[in-house]
């Protein structure tokens, strides 16, 4: 069985909680990435989105220059272990309707993140179009 160590994205970037929606959207830029976890130290704190950033932060008037992620990310974000098995991990993806999953270890501490672009480099064919169809589904 394979576990989400296996297939996941490592040396993933991040941004602290008092780092600003600028910096956010400057490091997306960069790694041409939507998610950017935000720890603590290395403890996983949330996640910002391209869409926290726009819809949390531009749409209501907030400052990119002065923002903190704090206030526009996603907190407590959905995650994995790094030892999960891949399915449980796939699962929770269809469940939340989410593409991509940050990855801790057994210390909390972030690891990497799982994308559906990993899935699709390892999963049957089948797995991978019945996650995205899940994921794709309107709410």
């Amino acid at each position: 069985m394979t576990q989400v160590a296996e297939v996941m994205s490592r040396g993933v970037r991040t941004l602290a909680p008092s780092d600003t929606m600028r910096n956010a959207a400057k490091a997306m830029d960069e790694f041409d990435v939507g998610i950017v976890p935000v720890c603590d130290g290395e403890r996983l704190v949330g996640v910002v989105t391209d869409r926290d950033v726009t819809v949390r932060g531009v749409a209501q008037g907030c400052s990119a220059e002065s923002t903190r992620l704090d206030q526009v990310m996603t907190k407590d974000p959905l995650w994995c272990f790094d030892d999960d098995p891949l399915e449980q991990a796939m699962e929770t993806m269809r469940d939340a309707q989410i593409r991509r999953l940050p990855v801790v270890d057994r210390a909390r501490h972030l690891v990497g993140i799982l994308s559906m672009g990993d899935v699709a480099t390892t999963a049957g064919t089948a797995d991978v179009a019945e996650t995205l169809a899940c994921i794709s589904e309107r709410a």
